[in-house]
């Protein structure tokens, strides 16, 4: 695996990635604020074809838009990100399918769940977004296209648009698979 924007702080052992996002640090596409950013962090490995990527995630979340979770990425134009993202003190299962311009999708999680469960599937140029509160019972958030170009880049993500410090975030449980079949 390898890094799109490296941060300053992050350790990884055995099958946990631990790391604090640089600040001032975001994905974005102009769609509502205006600007671009793509100074977010990004540990990939690439992928071709149809597969199931997926991760527990333990954040930190203090300050507003403080995000972390999964992206798939062909180009700084073309890619999804998905996780929590914090918003008004809560915790938001959050996706962001950028096709030249950003859209947003949030669902509030009102207790703050010390962890949550994602999982992306890529059938083609579409993608699906699970996540979970207890790593065994998924929700779908999005059904959405992205891309049919491959390979992709595929891993974990967080960024702090407005944090000064940054966020530590823990990623677990992290696998890639080829996809076969169909899924539930």
């Amino acid at each position: 695996m390898q890094w799109y924007n490296e941060p300053t702080l992050w350790q990884e052992q055995g099958s946990i990635l631990t790391v604090t996002s640089n600040p001032k640090t975001d994905f974005w596409r102009t769609t509502h604020y205006g600007f671009i950013r793509d100074d977010g962090n990004f540990y990939y490995q690439e992928m071709t074809g149809d597969f199931t990527v997926s991760v527990k995630i333990i954040g930190q979340y203090h300050i507003l838009y403080d995000q972390a979770g999964l992206m798939i990425r062909e180009n700084e134009s073309t890619w999804l990100k998905c996780g929590i993202e914090f918003v008004e003190g809560v915790q938001q299962v959050s996706a962001v399918v950028t096709r030249n311009y950003s859209d947003w999708s949030v669902v509030p999680l009102m207790d703050n769940p010390p962890a949550v469960w994602l999982r992306v599937q890529r059938r083609s140029e579409a993608v699906e977004v699970w996540y979970s509160l207890n790593g065994e019972e998924y929700t779908m958030l999005r059904l959405a296209y992205l891309t049919g170009a491959n390979p992709l880049q595929v891993g974990m993500m967080c960024a702090s648009p407005q944090n000064d410090v940054g966020m530590s975030v823990r990623f677990e449980e992290f696998q890639i698979e080829p996809l076969s079949g169909r899924s539930e």
